[in-house]
Protein backbone atom coordinates (compact mmCIF):
# COMPACT_ATOMS: atom_id res chain seq x y z
CA UNK A 1 0.00 0.00 0.00
CA UNK A 2 2.75 1.98 0.81
CA UNK A 3 4.79 1.82 -2.27
CA UNK A 4 1.44 2.13 -4.25
CA UNK A 5 0.76 5.55 -2.72
CA UNK A 6 4.29 6.47 -3.26
CA UNK A 7 4.06 6.13 -6.99
CA UNK A 8 0.75 8.02 -6.87
CA UNK A 9 2.28 10.46 -5.33
CA UNK A 10 5.19 10.71 -7.19
CA UNK A 11 2.90 10.45 -10.58
CA UNK A 12 0.86 13.31 -9.05
CA UNK A 13 3.91 15.48 -8.17
CA UNK A 14 5.49 15.19 -11.98
CA UNK A 15 1.46 16.15 -13.40
CA UNK A 16 1.08 19.13 -10.78
CA UNK A 17 4.67 20.33 -11.58
CA UNK A 18 4.28 20.04 -15.36
CA UNK A 19 1.12 22.00 -15.19
CA UNK A 20 2.75 24.37 -12.41
CA UNK A 21 5.21 25.06 -14.74
CA UNK A 22 3.19 25.25 -17.85
CA UNK A 23 1.19 28.10 -16.55
CA UNK A 24 3.85 29.80 -14.99
CA UNK A 25 5.92 30.10 -18.63
CA UNK A 26 2.05 31.21 -20.42
CA UNK A 27 1.68 33.74 -17.51
CA UNK A 28 5.07 35.55 -18.22
CA UNK A 29 5.17 34.81 -21.71
CA UNK A 30 4.68 38.97 -22.25
CA UNK A 31 6.51 40.21 -19.30
CA UNK A 32 9.76 41.84 -19.03
CA UNK A 33 12.65 39.23 -19.87
CA UNK A 34 14.66 40.25 -16.62
CA UNK A 35 11.71 39.24 -14.39
CA UNK A 36 12.54 36.19 -12.30
CA UNK A 37 9.79 33.11 -12.11
CA UNK A 38 9.16 32.03 -8.88
CA UNK A 39 9.84 28.83 -8.13
CA UNK A 40 7.47 26.18 -7.12
CA UNK A 41 6.51 25.31 -3.98
CA UNK A 42 8.07 21.60 -3.91
CA UNK A 43 7.19 20.68 -0.16
CA UNK A 44 3.38 22.18 -0.56
CA UNK A 45 2.74 20.45 -3.66
CA UNK A 46 4.30 16.90 -2.24
CA UNK A 47 1.66 18.02 0.62
CA UNK A 48 -0.37 17.70 -1.87
CA UNK A 49 -0.16 14.61 -3.62
CA UNK A 50 -0.13 12.96 -0.67
CA UNK A 51 -3.67 14.39 0.73
CA UNK A 52 -4.20 13.18 -3.33
CA UNK A 53 -3.32 10.05 -2.69
CA UNK A 54 -4.87 9.53 0.71
CA UNK A 55 -8.39 10.29 -0.62
CA UNK A 56 -7.88 7.93 -3.38
CA UNK A 57 -7.39 4.96 -1.38
CA UNK A 58 -9.13 5.56 1.72
CA UNK A 59 -11.93 8.20 2.13
CA UNK A 60 -14.99 5.89 2.38
CA UNK A 61 -16.42 6.61 -0.86
CA UNK A 62 -14.64 6.66 -4.50
CA UNK A 63 -14.00 9.98 -5.55
CA UNK A 64 -13.14 10.93 -9.20
CA UNK A 65 -10.00 12.36 -10.29
CA UNK A 66 -11.71 15.08 -12.02
CA UNK A 67 -13.70 16.32 -9.15
CA UNK A 68 -10.67 16.42 -6.75
CA UNK A 69 -8.77 18.70 -8.59
CA UNK A 70 -11.97 20.92 -9.50
CA UNK A 71 -12.53 21.10 -5.87
CA UNK A 72 -8.37 21.92 -5.29
CA UNK A 73 -8.29 24.48 -7.99
CA UNK A 74 -11.69 26.29 -6.18
CA UNK A 75 -10.24 26.09 -2.78
CA UNK A 76 -7.38 28.20 -4.22
CA UNK A 77 -9.20 30.83 -5.12
CA UNK A 78 -11.79 30.90 -2.47
CA UNK A 79 -9.08 30.88 -0.14
CA UNK A 80 -7.95 34.31 -1.86
CA UNK A 81 -10.64 36.63 -1.31
CA UNK A 82 -14.46 36.68 -1.49
CA UNK A 83 -14.88 37.28 -5.34
CA UNK A 84 -12.25 35.13 -6.96
CA UNK A 85 -13.94 31.62 -7.95
CA UNK A 86 -13.66 28.80 -10.12
CA UNK A 87 -16.04 28.92 -13.09
CA UNK A 88 -17.01 25.01 -13.67
CA UNK A 89 -19.47 24.44 -17.09
CA UNK A 90 -22.05 25.70 -15.57
CA UNK A 91 -20.71 28.84 -13.46
CA UNK A 92 -19.28 29.77 -16.48
CA UNK A 93 -22.81 29.73 -18.39
CA UNK A 94 -24.79 31.26 -15.59
CA UNK A 95 -22.67 34.29 -15.55
CA UNK A 96 -22.77 35.18 -19.50
CA UNK A 97 -26.34 34.67 -18.82
CA UNK A 98 -26.54 37.35 -15.91
CA UNK A 99 -24.72 39.95 -17.15
CA UNK A 100 -27.82 39.28 -20.86
CA UNK A 101 -30.23 40.57 -17.74
CA UNK A 102 -32.56 36.93 -18.27
CA UNK A 103 -32.14 34.07 -16.18
CA UNK A 104 -34.33 31.57 -14.01
CA UNK A 105 -34.77 31.87 -10.25
CA UNK A 106 -36.07 33.93 -7.26
CA UNK A 107 -34.07 37.24 -7.95
CA UNK A 108 -31.58 37.76 -5.18
CA UNK A 109 -28.29 39.13 -4.53
CA UNK A 110 -26.32 36.84 -1.93
CA UNK A 111 -23.01 35.64 -0.61
CA UNK A 112 -21.50 32.90 2.07
CA UNK A 113 -21.04 34.06 5.83
CA UNK A 114 -19.85 31.35 8.21
CA UNK A 115 -21.79 28.55 5.48
CA UNK A 116 -24.63 29.85 5.36
CA UNK A 117 -26.09 31.73 2.55
CA UNK A 118 -26.62 35.67 3.30
CA UNK A 119 -28.70 38.05 1.46
CA UNK A 120 -26.87 41.36 0.26
CA UNK A 121 -30.05 42.55 -1.40
CA UNK A 122 -33.68 41.23 -2.95
CA UNK A 123 -33.84 42.18 -6.89
CA UNK A 124 -36.76 44.94 -7.43
CA UNK A 125 -39.87 43.42 -9.00
CA UNK A 126 -38.68 39.22 -8.25
CA UNK A 127 -40.14 36.64 -6.70
CA UNK A 128 -37.67 37.48 -3.30
CA UNK A 129 -38.19 41.35 -3.58
CA UNK A 130 -42.44 40.33 -3.17
CA UNK A 131 -42.58 37.68 -0.89
CA UNK A 132 -40.49 40.17 1.50
CA UNK A 133 -36.98 38.55 1.84
CA UNK A 134 -34.81 41.37 3.25
CA UNK A 135 -31.06 42.39 3.21
CA UNK A 136 -29.28 40.41 6.13
CA UNK A 137 -31.65 37.57 5.91
CA UNK A 138 -29.51 34.04 6.31
CA UNK A 139 -30.98 31.22 4.21
CA UNK A 140 -29.76 28.25 5.98
CA UNK A 141 -32.53 25.54 4.44
CA UNK A 142 -33.20 25.15 0.87
CA UNK A 143 -36.76 23.04 0.65
CA UNK A 144 -35.52 20.38 3.07
CA UNK A 145 -31.90 20.38 2.09
CA UNK A 146 -29.16 22.31 4.75
CA UNK A 147 -26.97 24.94 3.20
CA UNK A 148 -24.44 23.74 5.82
CA UNK A 149 -21.89 22.77 3.66
CA UNK A 150 -22.43 23.59 0.55
CA UNK A 151 -20.75 26.16 -1.57
CA UNK A 152 -22.37 29.05 -2.54
CA UNK A 153 -22.63 28.09 -6.82
CA UNK A 154 -24.34 24.74 -5.13
CA UNK A 155 -26.64 26.97 -3.18
CA UNK A 156 -27.56 28.82 -6.20
CA UNK A 157 -28.08 26.11 -8.36
CA UNK A 158 -30.71 24.79 -6.12
CA UNK A 159 -32.33 28.01 -5.84
CA UNK A 160 -32.36 28.46 -9.51
CA UNK A 161 -34.32 26.19 -11.16
CA UNK A 162 -37.79 26.07 -14.25
CA UNK A 163 -40.02 28.53 -14.15
CA UNK A 164 -43.11 28.08 -12.14
CA UNK A 165 -41.80 25.71 -9.50
CA UNK A 166 -41.87 26.05 -6.06
CA UNK A 167 -39.03 25.93 -3.40
CA UNK A 168 -39.06 26.74 0.53
CA UNK A 169 -36.38 28.95 1.83
CA UNK A 170 -35.55 28.23 6.03
CA UNK A 171 -34.29 31.50 7.19
CA UNK A 172 -32.56 32.84 10.36
CA UNK A 173 -33.64 36.97 10.92
CA UNK A 174 -32.20 39.15 12.92
CA UNK A 175 -34.79 40.47 15.79
CA UNK A 176 -37.01 36.84 15.23
CA UNK A 177 -36.65 34.15 17.66
CA UNK A 178 -38.17 31.62 15.29
CA UNK A 179 -37.12 30.83 11.69
CA UNK A 180 -39.14 32.02 8.85
CA UNK A 181 -40.08 30.03 6.25
CA UNK A 182 -40.91 31.38 2.64
CA UNK A 183 -42.62 29.54 -0.29
CA UNK A 184 -41.01 31.54 -3.24
CA UNK A 185 -42.40 30.42 -6.88
CA UNK A 186 -39.41 30.62 -9.57
CA UNK A 187 -39.56 32.83 -12.41
CA UNK A 188 -37.73 33.86 -15.24
CA UNK A 189 -35.89 36.74 -14.19
CA UNK A 190 -35.58 39.59 -16.67
CA UNK A 191 -34.35 42.48 -15.08
CA UNK A 192 -34.90 46.20 -16.86
CA UNK A 193 -31.90 47.65 -15.98
CA UNK A 194 -32.86 50.76 -16.63
CA UNK A 195 -36.31 52.78 -15.55
CA UNK A 196 -37.66 56.43 -16.05
CA UNK A 197 -40.31 58.56 -14.97
CA UNK A 198 -40.97 62.43 -15.29
CA UNK A 199 -41.92 63.02 -11.62
CA UNK A 200 -43.05 66.59 -12.43
CA UNK A 201 -42.59 68.94 -15.11
CA UNK A 202 -39.08 69.73 -15.18
CA UNK A 203 -38.23 66.80 -12.58
CA UNK A 204 -36.62 63.61 -14.32
CA UNK A 205 -36.31 60.16 -12.28
CA UNK A 206 -33.56 57.36 -13.34
CA UNK A 207 -33.15 53.90 -11.74
CA UNK A 208 -30.83 51.68 -12.55
CA UNK A 209 -30.92 48.26 -11.18
CA UNK A 210 -27.97 46.90 -12.77
CA UNK A 211 -25.24 47.20 -15.32
CA UNK A 212 -25.51 45.09 -18.65
CA UNK A 213 -24.60 44.87 -21.99
CA UNK A 214 -27.31 47.03 -22.91
CA UNK A 215 -27.73 49.51 -20.11
CA UNK A 216 -25.90 52.37 -21.63
CA UNK A 217 -27.82 52.48 -24.72
CA UNK A 218 -31.17 52.24 -22.69
CA UNK A 219 -30.41 55.52 -20.03
CA UNK A 220 -29.17 57.54 -23.61
CA UNK A 221 -33.31 56.49 -24.54
CA UNK A 222 -34.19 57.39 -21.34
CA UNK A 223 -32.73 60.64 -20.92
CA UNK A 224 -33.83 61.70 -24.28
CA UNK A 225 -37.46 60.51 -23.80
CA UNK A 226 -37.68 62.62 -20.60
CA UNK A 227 -36.53 65.73 -21.40
CA UNK A 228 -38.99 65.29 -24.78
CA UNK A 229 -41.56 64.70 -22.78
CA UNK A 230 -41.27 67.62 -20.25
CA UNK A 231 -43.27 70.65 -20.78
CA UNK A 232 -40.67 72.90 -19.47
CA UNK A 233 -36.97 72.70 -19.83
CA UNK A 234 -35.26 70.40 -17.07
CA UNK A 235 -34.67 72.05 -13.98
CA UNK A 236 -33.41 68.40 -12.08
CA UNK A 237 -32.70 65.04 -12.16
CA UNK A 238 -32.47 61.94 -9.61
CA UNK A 239 -30.14 59.09 -10.61
CA UNK A 240 -31.21 56.06 -8.33
CA UNK A 241 -28.26 53.65 -7.99
CA UNK A 242 -29.84 52.51 -4.32
CA UNK A 243 -29.79 48.14 -4.09
CA UNK A 244 -27.77 47.89 -7.88
CA UNK A 245 -25.36 45.30 -7.30
CA UNK A 246 -23.07 46.47 -10.10
CA UNK A 247 -22.04 44.52 -13.28
CA UNK A 248 -20.47 45.68 -16.64
CA UNK A 249 -17.48 48.19 -16.34
CA UNK A 250 -17.92 49.36 -19.48
CA UNK A 251 -21.41 50.02 -18.94
CA UNK A 252 -20.34 51.72 -15.58
CA UNK A 253 -18.27 54.31 -17.93
CA UNK A 254 -20.99 54.38 -20.33
CA UNK A 255 -23.97 55.62 -17.40
CA UNK A 256 -21.12 58.01 -16.20
CA UNK A 257 -20.22 59.88 -19.75
CA UNK A 258 -23.99 60.49 -20.26
CA UNK A 259 -23.73 63.05 -17.41
CA UNK A 260 -20.25 64.24 -17.44
CA UNK A 261 -17.65 66.06 -20.19
CA UNK A 262 -16.41 64.29 -22.91
CA UNK A 263 -13.33 62.74 -21.79
CA UNK A 264 -14.04 63.35 -18.00
CA UNK A 265 -11.88 60.89 -16.32
CA UNK A 266 -14.07 57.95 -14.98
CA UNK A 267 -11.95 55.79 -12.76
CA UNK A 268 -8.50 53.88 -13.31
CA UNK A 269 -7.17 50.33 -11.97
CA UNK A 270 -4.39 49.30 -10.17
CA UNK A 271 -2.88 45.79 -10.06
CA UNK A 272 0.50 44.22 -10.20
CA UNK A 273 0.24 43.89 -14.07
CA UNK A 274 0.29 46.14 -16.80
CA UNK A 275 -2.38 44.59 -18.76
CA UNK A 276 -4.54 45.63 -14.83
CA UNK A 277 -3.49 49.08 -14.96
CA UNK A 278 -5.60 51.52 -16.72
CA UNK A 279 -7.57 54.83 -16.86
CA UNK A 280 -10.82 54.74 -18.37
CA UNK A 281 -12.36 57.92 -19.40
CA UNK A 282 -15.95 59.16 -20.64
CA UNK A 283 -15.42 58.90 -24.52
CA UNK A 284 -17.08 55.75 -26.62
CA UNK A 285 -13.63 53.76 -27.31
CA UNK A 286 -13.85 53.48 -23.13
CA UNK A 287 -17.83 52.05 -23.35
CA UNK A 288 -18.68 51.06 -26.89
CA UNK A 289 -18.59 46.92 -27.56
CA UNK A 290 -20.58 46.03 -30.29
CA UNK A 291 -21.90 48.90 -31.48
CA UNK A 292 -20.16 51.28 -34.05
CA UNK A 293 -22.74 53.93 -33.22
CA UNK A 294 -22.44 56.44 -30.15
CA UNK A 295 -25.30 55.81 -28.57
CA UNK A 296 -24.62 58.65 -26.21
CA UNK A 297 -23.50 61.07 -29.16
CA UNK A 298 -27.09 62.65 -29.46
CA UNK A 299 -27.96 63.36 -25.64
CA UNK A 300 -29.43 66.71 -25.03
CA UNK A 301 -26.91 69.30 -24.62
CA UNK A 302 -28.58 70.32 -20.87
CA UNK A 303 -27.83 66.90 -19.24
CA UNK A 304 -24.21 67.45 -18.85
CA UNK A 305 -25.08 70.89 -16.60
CA UNK A 306 -28.72 70.11 -15.07
CA UNK A 307 -28.74 69.81 -11.37
CA UNK A 308 -28.61 66.22 -9.99
CA UNK A 309 -29.14 64.26 -7.02
CA UNK A 310 -27.42 60.16 -6.93
CA UNK A 311 -29.00 57.98 -4.40
CA UNK A 312 -26.83 55.31 -2.97
CA UNK A 313 -27.06 53.05 0.21
CA UNK A 314 -25.36 49.98 1.47
CA UNK A 315 -26.57 47.62 -1.44
CA UNK A 316 -24.95 49.78 -4.36
CA UNK A 317 -21.74 48.55 -5.24
CA UNK A 318 -19.17 47.80 -7.40
CA UNK A 319 -20.00 49.48 -10.76
CA UNK A 320 -22.70 51.50 -9.11
CA UNK A 321 -19.67 53.14 -6.49
CA UNK A 322 -17.54 53.83 -9.74
CA UNK A 323 -20.24 55.91 -11.01
CA UNK A 324 -21.25 57.62 -7.93
CA UNK A 325 -17.48 57.91 -7.44
CA UNK A 326 -16.94 59.75 -10.85
CA UNK A 327 -19.73 62.10 -10.72
CA UNK A 328 -19.31 63.05 -6.97
CA UNK A 329 -15.56 64.29 -7.85
CA UNK A 330 -15.92 66.10 -10.87
CA UNK A 331 -18.80 67.73 -8.51
CA UNK A 332 -21.65 66.94 -10.98
CA UNK A 333 -23.78 65.51 -8.69
CA UNK A 334 -24.68 65.72 -5.27
CA UNK A 335 -24.55 62.21 -3.54
CA UNK A 336 -27.25 61.56 -1.20
CA UNK A 337 -28.15 58.43 1.26
CA UNK A 338 -25.65 55.72 3.20
CA UNK A 339 -22.25 54.45 2.88
CA UNK A 340 -22.08 52.04 -0.24
CA UNK A 341 -20.82 48.55 -0.09
CA UNK A 342 -17.10 49.10 -0.71
CA UNK A 343 -16.79 46.38 -3.66
CA UNK A 344 -14.01 48.14 -5.33
CA UNK A 345 -11.96 45.13 -6.51
CA UNK A 346 -11.67 44.28 -10.51
CA UNK A 347 -12.63 40.58 -11.72
CA UNK A 348 -10.50 39.54 -14.80
CA UNK A 349 -12.81 36.30 -16.58
CA UNK A 350 -9.42 34.38 -17.48
CA UNK A 351 -10.63 31.17 -19.66
CA UNK A 352 -9.30 27.54 -18.90
CA UNK A 353 -11.15 25.94 -21.84
CA UNK A 354 -14.19 26.48 -24.41
CA UNK A 355 -16.69 25.98 -21.22
CA UNK A 356 -14.39 26.75 -17.78
CA UNK A 357 -12.56 30.01 -16.60
CA UNK A 358 -11.23 31.36 -13.78
CA UNK A 359 -12.63 34.79 -11.91
CA UNK A 360 -9.85 36.71 -10.30
CA UNK A 361 -9.08 40.04 -8.43
CA UNK A 362 -6.83 41.32 -10.50
CA UNK A 363 -6.93 45.27 -9.69
CA UNK A 364 -8.47 47.77 -7.64
CA UNK A 365 -10.52 50.84 -8.44
CA UNK A 366 -9.91 54.41 -7.80
CA UNK A 367 -11.91 57.23 -8.29
CA UNK A 368 -10.94 60.24 -10.41
CA UNK A 369 -9.16 61.87 -6.61
CA UNK A 370 -7.54 58.87 -6.36
CA UNK A 371 -9.50 57.44 -3.44
CA UNK A 372 -9.80 53.52 -3.36
CA UNK A 373 -13.66 52.09 -3.27
CA UNK A 374 -12.51 48.76 -1.51
CA UNK A 375 -13.73 48.07 1.42
CA UNK A 376 -15.08 51.44 2.12
CA UNK A 377 -17.30 52.83 -0.51
CA UNK A 378 -18.31 56.28 -1.29
CA UNK A 379 -19.40 58.53 1.34
CA UNK A 380 -22.74 60.44 0.22
CA UNK A 381 -22.40 64.74 0.37
CA UNK A 382 -25.33 63.96 2.69
CA UNK A 383 -26.09 60.71 4.66
CA UNK A 384 -29.56 59.42 5.33
CA UNK A 385 -29.66 56.40 7.42
CA UNK A 386 -33.19 56.21 7.30
CA UNK A 387 -34.19 53.26 5.53
CA UNK A 388 -35.11 49.93 7.58
CA UNK A 389 -32.13 48.02 6.45
CA UNK A 390 -29.54 49.99 6.51
CA UNK A 391 -29.03 49.16 9.99
CA UNK A 392 -28.23 44.98 9.22
CA UNK A 393 -26.39 45.43 5.91
CA UNK A 394 -23.53 43.78 4.81
CA UNK A 395 -20.68 45.43 3.16
CA UNK A 396 -17.42 44.17 1.69
CA UNK A 397 -15.74 45.43 4.91
CA UNK A 398 -17.89 43.06 6.75
CA UNK A 399 -16.95 39.75 4.59
CA UNK A 400 -14.44 37.04 4.91
CA UNK A 401 -10.70 37.82 3.86
CA UNK A 402 -11.79 40.55 2.14
CA UNK A 403 -8.98 42.89 0.81
CA UNK A 404 -8.14 46.12 2.54
CA UNK A 405 -7.60 49.41 0.42
CA UNK A 406 -4.17 49.70 1.79
CA UNK A 407 -5.65 52.56 4.32
CA UNK A 408 -3.89 51.57 7.71
CA UNK A 409 -6.86 52.63 9.44
CA UNK A 410 -9.05 50.21 7.89
CA UNK A 411 -8.53 47.11 9.81
CA UNK A 412 -8.87 48.93 13.02
CA UNK A 413 -11.94 51.21 12.03
CA UNK A 414 -13.23 47.18 10.92
CA UNK A 415 -12.39 45.81 13.82
CA UNK A 416 -13.97 48.24 16.23
CA UNK A 417 -17.36 48.60 14.33
CA UNK A 418 -17.54 44.83 14.46
CA UNK A 419 -17.23 44.75 18.12
CA UNK A 420 -19.83 47.13 18.22
CA UNK A 421 -22.54 45.35 16.09
CA UNK A 422 -21.12 42.39 18.54
CA UNK A 423 -22.21 44.12 21.40
CA UNK A 424 -25.83 45.65 19.98
CA UNK A 425 -26.68 41.71 18.77
CA UNK A 426 -25.90 41.05 22.58
CA UNK A 427 -28.15 43.82 23.88
CA UNK A 428 -30.77 43.08 20.98
CA UNK A 429 -30.59 38.89 21.93
CA UNK A 430 -31.37 40.03 25.86
CA UNK A 431 -34.27 42.19 24.95
CA UNK A 432 -35.64 40.18 21.83
CA UNK A 433 -38.64 38.33 23.93
CA UNK A 434 -39.90 41.83 24.75
CA UNK A 435 -43.00 43.73 22.99
CA UNK A 436 -43.75 40.27 20.79
CA UNK A 437 -46.96 41.09 20.44
CA UNK A 438 -45.89 44.75 18.72
CA UNK A 439 -43.24 42.98 16.89
CA UNK A 440 -46.14 40.49 15.43
CA UNK A 441 -48.13 43.18 14.57
CA UNK A 442 -45.76 44.94 12.71
CA UNK A 443 -44.16 41.88 10.58
CA UNK A 444 -47.80 41.59 9.05
CA UNK A 445 -47.38 45.32 7.26
CA UNK A 446 -42.93 44.93 6.71
CA UNK A 447 -43.02 42.06 4.46
CA UNK A 448 -42.75 43.82 0.99
CA UNK A 449 -40.21 46.46 0.96
CA UNK A 450 -41.33 49.61 0.05
CA UNK A 451 -40.79 50.18 -4.10
CA UNK A 452 -37.96 52.62 -5.11
CA UNK A 453 -39.59 55.80 -7.14
CA UNK A 454 -42.67 55.55 -5.69
CA UNK A 455 -44.74 57.79 -3.53
CA UNK A 456 -43.85 56.66 -0.21
CA UNK A 457 -40.19 56.69 -1.11
CA UNK A 458 -38.90 59.09 1.40
CA UNK A 459 -35.36 59.93 0.59
CA UNK A 460 -36.33 60.33 -3.13
CA UNK A 461 -39.12 63.15 -1.30
CA UNK A 462 -35.73 64.52 -0.05
CA UNK A 463 -33.64 64.58 -2.86
CA UNK A 464 -36.78 66.72 -4.58
CA UNK A 465 -36.68 69.03 -1.75
CA UNK A 466 -33.05 69.76 -2.37
CA UNK A 467 -33.24 69.96 -6.08
CA UNK A 468 -35.94 72.63 -5.56
CA UNK A 469 -34.41 74.39 -2.73
CA UNK A 470 -30.67 74.27 -4.43
CA UNK A 471 -31.22 74.47 -7.82
CA UNK A 472 -28.04 75.58 -9.45
CA UNK A 473 -26.11 73.28 -11.41
CA UNK A 474 -23.27 71.51 -9.33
Amino acid sequence: MHNTLKKIGLILFGTIAGVMLSLNFSAVANKDANEVLHPLPVEELRAFTQVFGRIKSDYVEHVEDKKLIAEAINGMLVGLDPHSAYLDKDDYRELQIGTQGKFGGLGIQVTMEDGLVKVISPIEDTPAFRAGIKTGDLIFKLGEIAVKGMTLSEAVKHMRGEPKTPITLTIIREGESEPLTFTLIRDIIKIKSVRSKLIEPGYGYIRITQFQEETGENLALAINELFTESAIPMQGLVLDLRNDPGGLLNSAVAVSAAFLPRDALVVYTEGRTDEAKMKLYANPRFYLRNSLRDYMGNLPAAVKTVPMITLVNGGSASASEIVAGALQDHKRSTIMGSQTFGKGSVQTILPLSSNTAIKLTTALYYTPEGKSIQATGITPDIIDESEEDESRRIREADLNRHLTNGDKDESTTDSSAKEIEAETKQEDKDTEDKDTEDKDEKDDTDRTPIEFGSSEDLLLIQAMDYLKNNNSPK
